[in-house]
């Protein structure tokens, strides 16, 4: 049976560049923020089409893939561009978001949590820190620190919806098969995964569950993945720190 997370009306999924993910929640009635559009013009299409007010624009990291349709959205819907690396509450109408600091990717890296309410699941967005079934390249930070980042995502409930900054899910869990090659969870989701593409569907969400279970990197302190390399004595961030050399070169 396919393995597919449904995600929620509330959020418009904007494919950019190659694999870039640009994200548009819907909060109130036709108001709307957006997380990481490393382009304007998608996102002006979009907001037409959904006949949505844009008030503020989210960036995860500082990269320009994610930064590059700020200033022109906010010259023509006049929305409040948001960047920050320190943790704080944003309240926005009927929800709160609170700014998760995860430094790993790049030293100012956090990803936006939308926190959960009666009526709707918690979701996470998580720019280049998580990704479906991996994470980010340490650019600006060392490994303990990536880690630690991880470790603060996997506290939040499972159920939390997790939407990446890119498309690299295929991919990874072919990852994870150089290092448990009987894995026949990751097999049965990678086969999901193509057979989704075929259909135009998109990879996207994950939730927090999912990932403590499949995503190879959260399992870094697994005595199973540290069998695997051979490094059965080895500290959690250790082995971390050898998935990410690997997965470099993959």
């Amino acid at each position: 049976m396919s393995y597919k997370i449904t995600g929620e009306n509330r959020i418009i999924t904007i494919p950019a560049y190659s694999d870039n993910y640009i994200y548009l929640y819907r909060y109130k009635h036709d108001d709307a923020f957006v997380v990481d559009p490393g382009s304007s013009e998608p996102v002006l299409k979009a907001l037409q089409e959904n006949s949505l007010n844009l008030t503020h624009s989210f960036a995860t990291h500082h990269h320009l893939d994610h930064t590059a349709g700020i200033e022109d959205l906010c010259k023509k819907t006049n929305c409040k561009g948001i960047a920050t690396n320190k943790g704080a509450n944003i309240p926005l109408a009927n929800i709160n978001i609170h700014v998760l600091p995860t430094p790993g990717h790049t030293q100012d890296s956090v990803c936006y949590y939308v926190r959960p309410s009666c009526k709707q699941t918690g979701l996470l967005f998580t720019g280049d820190t998580l990704f479906i079934g991996g994470c980010g390249r340490l650019i600006e930070c060392d490994s303990a620190t990536m880690w630690s980042s991880l470790q603060r995502i996997a506290d939040l409930p499972d159920d939390t919806l997790v939407y990446p900054g890119h498309d690299y899910t295929e991919e990874n869990y072919e990852f994870v098969l150089t290092i448990e090659p009987n894995n026949k969870l990751a097999q049965r989701f990678l086969q999901d995964i193509k057979d989704w593409q075929k259909q135009g569907l998109l990879t996207v969400p994950s939730n927090i569950g999912h990932e403590l279970v499949t995503n190879i990197f959260f399992r870094s302190n697994d005595p199973k993945i540290k069998a695997a390399l051979n490094m059965s004595t080895a500290t959690d961030t250790e082995v971390f720190a050898e998935l990410r050399r690997r997965k470099n070169a993959f």
